[in-house]
């Protein structure tokens, strides 16, 4: 049987679509990429507006290729199903099952049951990244209070891994030729605190730096609230973590933060970013940051442009406010208008844009260590990324000359702009880390979606 798994939104929801492709092909499935599959599972994103729209889009065009075939099924998971899964399956009766995003391993069995499939073992996670990055999912749900925010109703309370879990994975990524794990959760700073009473992710990060052949550790959404010293440390420290860090702060208005009850003030926060560059050398910092949060005037605005302006950050997303149902902030009064929340959207990038393009052309002449993720047929260069680039995210190293995917290179820097490097191979890097290799890395920014 084949069967076609299209996987919507964040990295979370790609471990959770690999749990489920590993599960599947330990039946004897497999999986495709081709119309003429015989089931499609689609793990769709519900978590703002527009990420709604694209997963009721591809679920509409999915009912449309089953049409083509009486024998065909269509499979719904995710975020979007798991808030609104009754409404779908009595809007869309063509669905022929639709699941949350708990309890991987049953929605597996139950899909199997449907296509007659033998269901006695469970295979471990299938990669649907390149193979020499992996992303590690370390705990599951979220019970911040933000008023903006419908992750909490989604995913559930929050929930940490076992961390001998989470260090045996790591040593199982590393055996199939993983390089760089990325290390991700609604907040990663918050890991252990349910399970074992403190905060573990210095632990944590200690244990898989220890592990035999992976090169980088990248950690993903922390929270200001939960930084700590400790963390800070581990980063600086630690030979194999890479010296990024990503904090969503999401504004830098002192009365946003608080209507968004993301329990930091903007001077704290800002004493925050201090300490964290004069504690970790080279640090890459990213952020997001929401425009038209119920509320914001010109004068916050201006507040958050300023301090952008000032290049406080390495690599930003910038979000438009989206009033998610069941959230305080939906029902706040003093809407932003639209086309002002994409006007400020649009200026903020351009701001980033024009310090990213300055902070850029300073590397230009300057070696860096790259690790090479894909061969672009179209415009017959290597994509690279430095060690303060995150896949599909960040900014990213074009190589000309022939070189192999998945490995280090040392490269010089031959141009530069907002957007890129460009560089050229001066050799091809051992595959244990030279602790002489590390220098400070590139800062820069990536566009799309806008993101910068």
């Amino acid at each position: 049987m084949k069967i076609r798994l299209i996987t919507l939104g964040c990295p979370k929801n790609l471990v959770d679509s690999e749990v489920v492709a590993g599960g599947l092909q330990q039946m004897g499935v497999q999986l495709t990429q081709d119309d003429n599959a015989d089931a499609m599972i689609i793990n769709t994103c519900g978590f703002i507006h527009s990420a709604k729209e694209e997963s009721i889009e591809t679920i509409l065009e999915a009912v449309e290729w089953k049409k083509r075939s009486r024998e065909r099924k269509l499979f719904v998971m995710g975020c979007l199903t798991e808030r609104y899964g009754d409404e779908l399956q009595r809007e869309i009766p063509e669905i022929d099952g639709v699941f949350g995003n708990r309890h991987l391993q049953q929605i597996v069995k139950s899909i199997a049951r449907r296509l007659d499939l033998r269901h006695e073992l469970l295979g471990e996670r299938q990669l649907l990244t390149p193979k020499h990055y992996a992303y590690l999912k370390i705990s599951e749900g979220c019970e911040h209070p933000c008023t903006f925010c419908a992750i909490p109703a989604i995913r559930g309370r929050f929930r940490s891994q076992p961390m001998e879990k989470l260090v045996a994975e790591a040593h199982r990524l590393a055996e199939q030729g993983v390089k760089e794990l990325i290390l991700i959760a609604q907040d990663t700073t918050q890991y252990g605190l349910d399970v074992y009473g403190e905060q573990r992710l210095p632990e944590l990060l200690r244990q898989i730096n220890r592990v035999d052949g992976i090169e980088w550790i990248r950690v993903m959404y922390t929270y200001p609230y939960h930084i700590t010293d400790a963390f800070l440390d581990a980063v600086a420290e630690l030979e194999h973590v890479c010296n990024y860090v990503d904090m969503p702060v999401q504004h830098v208005s002192s009365r946003l933060l608080k209507r968004m009850a993301r329990r930091i003030t903007a001077e704290d926060q800002h004493a925050l970013i201090e300490k964290m560059r004069r504690r970790i050398p080279n640090l890459v910092l990213r952020t997001s940051v929401i425009v038209g949060f119920p509320g914001e005037t010109e004068e916050d605005f201006q507040q958050l442009l300023n301090y952008v302006a000032d290049g406080h950050f390495d690599r930003l997303g910038v979000f438009t406010f989206s009033a998610e149902e069941g959230t305080p902030a939906a029902q706040y009064p003093e809407t932003v208008p639209e086309e002002v929340m994409r006007q400020r959207q649009d200026e903020l990038i351009q701001v980033q844009a024009d310090v990213m393009e300055e902070k850029n052309s300073r590397w230009v002449g300057r070696e860096v260590r790259v690790l090479v993720d894909e061969f672009d047929p179209e415009l017959q260069m290597y994509r690279a990324r430095t060690e303060g680039d995150c896949p599909e995210i960040d900014q990213e190293v074009f190589l000309t000359q022939p070189c192999q995917i998945g490995s280090f290179y040392r490269v010089r820097i031959t141009g530069a702009s907002a957007h890129d490097l460009q560089g050229e191979i001066l050799n091809k890097e051992k595959q244990a880390r030279d602790p002489g290799s590390a220098i400070a890395i590139p800062v820069g920014f990536a566009g799309g979606s806008g993101d910068v």
